[in-house]
């Protein structure tokens, strides 16, 4: 398979306190014009979007990804899961701020597996997920796996 690229371009006005941007996904057109600024990436959210969610939108997807690929190539594909991100965003020490922490949790649906096999082929592909190894050694990345019934 050949390399892929996708784009994503904002167009900005004013400073960082008191400006804001607005963000488009330029190669697929998904999204178009979602708001964001400093102040509720830092503080509440109050309908705009941040870059730790679309993080958190693309760790949990890729996840999902790895995790369903995974599993079906151990002989046990998924009936469903269903995978959150909750991405941190705080102070740095020194000054300035940064991505704190990526924290995975994952409920599925498998026949043929218990508890245990389920959080050992979690954690696998977590370690194969891109998105994981792009932000791996700079961001903290939790795992939780619950198997449920199918």
């Amino acid at each position: 398979m050949a390399d892929v690229e996708r784009r994503a371009e904002v167009a900005w006005e004013g400073d960082v306190q008191t400006g804001h941007g607005l963000v488009t996904a330029a190669t697929s057109g998904a999204f178009r014009d979602l708001d964001v600024s400093f102040p509720r990436r830092a503080g509440a959210a109050e309908g705009q979007t941040s870059p730790e969610e679309f993080l958190a939108s693309a760790h949990a997807a890729c996840y999902a990804m790895a995790l369903s690929g995974t599993l079906a190539g151990k002989g046990t594909p998924p009936q469903r899961l269903n995978i959150s991100a909750d991405v941190g965003f705080g102070a740095k020490p020194g000054g300035g701020f940064r991505v704190t922490h990526s924290n995975l949790t994952v409920r599925g649906q498998v026949s043929g597996i218990d508890q245990d096999a389920f959080e050992a082929v979690a954690r696998e592909a977590e370690q194969s997920c891109p998105i994981s190894n792009a932000i791996r050694n700079n961001v903290p990345i939790g795992l939780r796996a619950t198997l449920e019934d199918a």
